[in-house]
C-alpha cells in the first residue's frame, strides 16, 4: 500500500516492494542507476545547473542514520540542492555524508558549491551502489522545501554509495515540472 505520510522522515520502501505498484511509466528514471545528472544533462540539451539550497552539519534522520549505520548523535554534512533543466526544478536532492566518509580521499566533497555530487562520484571506477528505495511523496511533505513543494505527488528514490570504503546517502525527488515521465508516456502509447 502506498503511504503519503507526513512524516519528515519518508517511509522508504525497498524498490522489490513497489515494483507491483504503479511503475509503469516512472520506472525507467526511478530504477536508473546510473548518473542522474548525465541523464538530466542529455534530457534537458544540456541546459542543467545545480542550485545549493543548503549544506550544514547536521544529525541526520533516523532512517538515514540506518541506512548509514550511524550512531543516534554522529554529525553527517546534509546538503541539498535543486537540479534544474531548462531553469525549472525538476529534481530535490539530499546528500547525507557522515563526518567519517569526509577523511581523506574524499575530503573535497565538502566544498562542492554548485558542483552535481553525482558528476564527481560516478567518475570512480570502483563506486558502489546499494539498490533503491523508493517512496510516494505528498506533494507538500515535509521533505521537500517549502519553495519546491506543489499540488501533485512526488516519486523519490535514495542509495547508498561506496566509494573508498566509505558511504554516503542520496535522495532524489522527482517533481511537477519534471516532464520526462508524460513524454515517455505518450512515446509508448503511440
Amino acid at each position: 500500500m502506498l503511504n503519503l505520510t507526513s512524516s519528515p522522515d519518508p517511509h522508504w520502501q525497498d524498490q522489490q516492494t513497489m515494483l507491483p505498484l504503479r511503475l509503469a511509466q516512472v520506472r525507467s528514471w526511478l530504477l536508473d542507476e546510473g548518473s542522474l545528472t548525465s541523464s538530466l544533462i542529455a534530457a534537458s540539451n544540456g541546459d542543467f545547473e545545480v542550485c545549493r539550497l543548503q549544506q550544514s552539519w547536521r544529525i541526520p534522520m533516523p532512517s538515514e542514520r540506518r541506512a548509514l549505520n550511524m550512531a543516534t548523535r554522529q554529525l553527517a554534512l546534509v546538503r541539498e540542492v535543486t537540479l534544474l533543466c531548462h531553469q525549472q526544478p525538476w529534481v530535490f536532492a539530499r546528500s547525507v555524508i557522515p563526518a567519517a566518509t569526509l577523511d581523506g580521499p574524499l575530503r573535497h566533497l565538502r566544498r562542492l558549491n554548485q558542483q552535481s555530487l553525482g558528476a564527481l562520484i560516478f567518475r570512480h571506477p570502483k563506486l558502489g551502489r546499494s539498490p533503491f528505495q523508493l517512496a510516494l511523496l505528498a506533494g507538500n511533505h515535509t521533505y521537500i522545501p517549502a519553495q519546491l513543494q506543489q499540488r501533485e505527488s512526488a516519486w523519490a528514490r535514495r542509495s547508498c554509495f561506496r566509494l573508498h570504503n566509505k558511504s554516503l546517502l542520496v535522495s532524489e525527488v522527482f517533481l511537477q515540472p519534471f516532464c520526462r515521465w508524460q513524454q515517455q508516456s505518450l512515446q509508448q502509447s503511440g
